[in-house]
């Protein structure tokens, strides 16, 4: 278990007791110490179940999360790009506070319509007829036989 609580900003502060550690053996590089210490942190949030977050923030964050998520809703982030386990540790709890902030994100204002200009309508007429003539000089010729 997670001790320690992961601060997001001002308003988004998630407990410990949400958050779940797994440490795993890593490959690549490391030499012996690869086969012998668990270096790769699984961190484990249920998004669904978080009293921490509001709804819009467990919407958004489930679509950012894609595959990393589980069918029951249980984000699973796993780090191993360090050779230490503490340093992997902080890695995948910072990749989790990137994913709740992009969530956490306000939606972008409304589009608003715009009509195209005079300009515009009168190009592109203008390139209609256009095409339209090439086409027509596709055709047969039609001359005086």
């Amino acid at each position: 278990m997670a001790s320690d609580a992961l601060y997001i900003d001002d308003r988004i502060t998630i407990a410990g007791w949400e958050l779940t550690e797994q440490f795993v053996l890593a490959g690549g590089p490391g030499g012996q110490n690869v086969n012998k210490v668990s270096t790769a942190v699984q961190l484990f949030f249920n998004i669904p179940n978080s009293p921490s977050l509001n709804d819009r923030v467990k919407t958004n964050a489930i679509k950012l999360a894609g595959r990393r998520l589980s069918k029951d809703g249980v984000l699973m982030i796993e780090a191993s790009r360090f050779r230490s386990q503490d340093r992997n540790r902080e890695d995948a709890r910072d990749r989790l506070k990137e994913l709740i902030l992009e969530a956490a994100k306000p939606p972008p204002p409304p589009r608003k319509k715009t009509k195209p200009t005079k300009g515009s309508v009168e190009r592109r007429l203008k390139e209609k007829s256009g095409r339209s003539e090439v086409k027509k000089m596709r055709g047969r010729p039609g001359g005086s036989e």
